[in-house]
């Protein structure tokens, strides 16, 4: 860092991300002044991701609704913004970004909030009517298709993504069905119990669901009309949505030196290893010390939380002070059919699940016919070794985020059950 010297070259955030775009926030409002870049692969100012496979998808929201920030954008952050151009090479040694249009940034810092990519199926052609989302052009290229017509559509992969995706397509009126390698889905963010509760509202809700089986290919020349299944079936299809997972961004730091493990490799603090590269969102691995476990989460709460981290550890170190660890309460969210699923902790294959407020059976429709929506749905609590280490909730926000605090206090499992039944 710069401690003790003038500010030269400044800040480079590469991400134009809502982890990076907290990075430079945070930079602002903790008053550094000195120069600062922001690098986005997208011609886009930076975006909210989660609409995009609901409200954008639906058409219930434009582009403009999703900015993250509005009247005047970037402005009043008094940066270099370097948008629709890629980092494609870090030198640590010589602290500079090399970027696809030629230039090389130089820095004091850095923050790397590159995200993640999605993956592919081995094999996947390019088909009209063949679909991923990820970017806000795939969400606005997807609703057109869906919205063309009464189209067939499948979805490969039930995890949160393609199980929005398959939600959004019911609610427009297309006929949808789910296929899902797994016997059962989300099996490691959930469990199995959990992930069965997830199948079942699909099923609930009149969306087909093919588990425990592959995709071998998929049938049209031009454009795509079925999904070839390991099982020898085929599912026609006029669309198509692949949505198996994603990867950290980080084939631009290959021979950079930093660890890359699923992801950069970073301390509590998260420090990547060269003076002044720090990593913050998808793409950060980290010890989480709350939860005694190195981790790696993709979602919009750690994304905002940690870009704001990763910029106050700078000035921590600019400053002459150490830096805090980053140890907080993992928080995500899915909407599905009008119902909210929500977990806050860290699930394992080995935890004890336990359903404390409300039954997991049948809980697409949450209850019976003309059950008010705030009746509905459950809360489970997950165990592991004494302590409560996750909490899931399905249409029951304020009961869920109830244990936010109580999570964070490391609260033993018998504590936990004894306040789940002073809530009921």
């Amino acid at each position: 860092m710069w401690q003790g010297a003038p500010v030269e070259r400044g800040v480079v955030v590469v991400g134009a991300s809502l982890a990076g775009l907290r990075a430079v926030e945070t930079l602002r409002t903790e008053g550094f002044d000195g120069p600062v870049t922001l690098v986005g692969a997208e011609d886009h100012l930076p975006y909210d991701r989660p609409p995009l496979s609901k409200k954008v998808l639906a058409g219930e929201w434009e582009p403009d609704r999703i900015a993250l920030r509005r009247d005047g954008g970037l402005d009043a952050l008094a940066l270099d913004a370097r948008l629709g151009v890629r980092a494609v090479r870090l030198d640590p040694a010589e602290r500079t970004v090399q970027l696809s249009d030629g230039d090389a940034l130089a820095y004091d810092a850095l923050v790397i909030a590159t995200g993640s990519e999605v993956r592919r199926l081995p094999g996947q052609p390019e088909l009209d009517g063949l679909h991923m989302l990820r970017t806000l052009d795939d969400s606005l290229a997807l609703r057109a298709a869906l919205t063309t017509g009464s189209p067939r559509v499948v979805v490969v992969g039930a995890g949160f993504i393609g199980s929005e995706v398959a939600s959004t397509a019911h609610g427009l009126g297309c006929a949808v069905t789910v296929v899902e390698a797994l016997p059962v889905p989300l099996v490691r963010a959930l469990g199995t119990e959990m992930g069965a509760a997830c199948a079942a509202l699909h099923r609930d809700n009149g969306v087909a669901v093919r588990l425990g089986v592959g995709v071998e290919g998929f049938d049209g020349r031009d454009r795509v009309e079925g999904v070839r299944l390991t099982d020898g079936t085929v599912v026609a299809a006029d669309v198509v949505v692949v949505g198996v997972g994603v990867a950290p961004a980080t084939g631009w730091l290959e021979g950079s030196g930093l660890e890359l493990r699923d992801g950069v490799v970073c301390d509590a603090s998260l420090a990547a290893g060269p003076p002044g590269v720090y990593a913050a969102g998808d793409v950060c691995r980290w010890p989480n010390e709350l939860f005694g476990e190195e981790m790696r989460v993709e979602h919009w709460t750690n994304a905002a939380e940690q870009g704001a981290h990763a910029a106050r550890a700078i000035l921590a170190v600019a400053a002459g002070e150490r830096p805090a660890p980053y140890a907080p309460v993992p928080f995500f969210w899915s909407d599905q059919y009008g119902l909210k699923l929500q977990f806050l902790g860290r699930a394992g294959p080995d935890d004890e699940v336990r359903v404390v407020h409300g039954t997991a059976d049948g809980c697409g429709d949450g209850g019976s016919p003309g059950e008010p929506a705030g009746e509905r749905g459950f809360v489970a609590l997950y165990g592991r070794a004494g302590r409560l280490r996750g909490v899931l909730g399905l249409a029951r926000p304020k009961l869920v985020m109830g244990y936010l605090k109580l999570l964070a206090a490391g609260i033993t499992w018998d504590d936990a059950l004894a306040h789940a039944a002073a809530a009921s």
